[in-house]
């Protein structure tokens, strides 16, 4: 029944936002009573929590899946970001954004997972792309690892980078072109073309 209701209610926080969906919507596209709700999730503030960690867990799961069968670390993070975009394509109402401004202890939870899990995705990826010669020797794992989450991040940022201007398939594209381009060795270049020319 749980895993009903948090599927249900991450289609429609990521449609319609967090703030507008209430109680009675949720429980009227499941076919169900609010009481039956309530019974999970005492209250809306717990079943918007319990919504974001399931959003969250499923792309944390998602991305392991991809780390153990990818070829190489370039073709790893086009992966995992075409994973992610396909993931979050009902977000048509800035739900994080939502998020952050109407629960905050919230958002703030969320925010510290997704730093932890992108760190240590990122970090793992760096220290095989040296390896296998696809990256630079001389980069610093820690700081590109936490340069990546704030690009990341940074690019969701909808007054710097408005939707009129760019669309979301474009901006992790060319960020992830960006970031790929300053740590690449003329190997990882070579892998790195083909992606680039694919996607333009």
């Amino acid at each position: 029944m749980e895993e009903r209701i948090l599927s249900k209610a991450a289609e429609l926080f990521l449609n319609n936002g967090v703030k507008s969906v209430t109680m009675d919507e949720i429980a009227r596209e499941l076919g169900m009573s609010k009481k039956t709700i309530y019974a999970c999730f005492e209250t809306k503030n717990e079943l918007v929590e319990a919504t974001s960690l399931y959003i969250f867990d499923g792309i944390a799961n998602g991305i392991a899946e991809i780390k153990k069968g990818s070829n190489n670390p370039i073709e790893e993070l086009f992966s995992i970001r075409n994973f992610i975009l396909l993931s979050l394509r009902e977000e048509k109402a800035s739900p994080e954004f939502q998020l952050k401004k109407y629960y905050p202890e919230i958002f703030a939870k969320l925010r510290t997972k997704q730093k932890s899990l992108v760190e240590a995705s990122l970090s793992e990826n760096i220290r095989r792309g040296i390896a296998e010669g696809y990256y630079r020797s001389e980069i610093r794992e820690n700081f590109i690892a936490r340069m990546y989450f704030i690009g990341m991040t940074g690019i969701k940022d909808r007054v710097i980078f408005p939707k009129e201007m760019f669309a979301a398939e474009e901006l992790t594209e060319s960020f992830l072109e960006y970031h790929l381009r300053a740590i690449v060795t003329d190997k990882g270049l070579q892998i790195l073309k083909p992606f680039i020319n694919h996607n333009h």
